[in-house]
């Protein structure tokens, strides 16, 4: 008889959903209340799972159990094959597919992505959509950390984890209120730099493309207010409270109806990226594949299309 029982294999789904768990809420108590288990067998799972794979997974850092290089490597794969068990369970049950988790800065969240979100739809009436709405900095942090599938993030954006491929191009442009003095008469450097600017939170997209934008061009500029979403930087300047800069795609209908006016400036224009971002090490699904390959289909040129395709996703035939 040959010894094949060592062969047989070991891990279980269970293991690693409180290992993924554990990795995401720092604690076996946390990890117990989301895969609805008591803590001991929480903590059970976890303690069969490193003594299977003969390694330490976490470091504890005060109460937190934070992922060491050897979970690290682990939970991408271990996240890949929850969510193929979770694909496959659905394949047998009559339930609605797993929902498109989506995280996006604000401009593209607000502007581009329901027109987006609504084709899909119309192709997969089924399927839902999660869409979380964040600035650059945050959208990052949940693609990194498996949270949700696919981030859209505006200007530049790194993390050694990620692949950040551009997608298409967005101009900011400077707005004021109707009755404001620059509505009417050209801008100069000096009444720029003189006026409150009313721009978007340290961490956003929009804001680091303003900060080097005037940065560039004005030898100072005050800031009046600092605020947390495109539409209260709208509100606020047509309030009077100073010059706004905006991304086109958050003014154009303001400006069309009356309500904001493009200030005329001797600066160059501003123009900056829109990317998509995807996790290096998780191989995107069916779902998040097809709304990808959407996205794709609207960039501005072929070439922008190729260079941004991932690897993961098959060319087209």
């Amino acid at each position: 008889m040959n010894d094949k029982t060592d062969q047989r294999l070991r891990l279980t789904l269970r293991q690693l959903e409180v290992f993924a768990a554990t990795a995401q809420l720092g604690s076996t108590r946390a990890a117990a209340g989301q895969v609805a288990r008591s803590q001991s067998a929480a903590s059970a799972a976890l303690a069969e799972l490193e003594g299977t794979l003969g390694t330490q997974l976490f470091d504890r850092v005060g109460r937190r159990l934070v992922l060491n290089e050897n979970g690290q490597a682990l939970l991408p794969a271990a996240i890949g094959l929850l969510e193929q068990a979770g694909a496959l369970e659905l394949l047998f049950a009559s339930q609605h597919p797993a929902p498109l988790n989506l995280a996006s800065s604000f401009t593209v969240g607000e502007y581009l992505l329901p027109d987006l979100i609504a084709r899909w739809r119309s192709l997969n009436e089924h399927c839902p959509v999660d869409l979380a709405i964040a600035n650059t900095r945050d959208v990052l942090e949940a693609v990194a950390s498996f949270q949700v599938n696919v981030g859209f993030i505006e200007g530049s954006g790194s993390h050694p984890d990620l692949v950040i491929k551009r997608w298409r191009r967005d101009e900011l442009i400077v707005v004021v209120a109707p009755d404001h003095p620059l509505a009417s008469a050209r801008a100069t450097p000096r009444s720029l730099s003189q006026a409150p600017w009313i721009l978007r939170e340290r961490g956003s997209g929009t804001r680091e493309a303003a900060d080097r934008w005037l940065a560039m061009h004005l030898d100072e500029y005050a800031i009046g207010m600092e605020l947390g979403s495109n539409e209260a930087v709208k509100r606020a300047v047509r309030a009077g409270l100073g010059i706004g800069c905006l991304s086109r795609l958050a003014v154009q209908e303001a400006i069309d109806s009356g309500l904001l006016v493009q200030v005329r400036t001797p600066m160059a224009s501003l123009e900056r990226t829109l990317s998509i971002v995807w996790h290096r090490h998780r191989r995107l699904g069916t779902i998040a594949q097809s709304f990808v390959r959407l996205c794709l289909d609207t960039a501005t040129s072929a070439m922008e299309r190729t260079n941004a395709l991932p690897a993961n996703l098959p060319a087209k035939t």
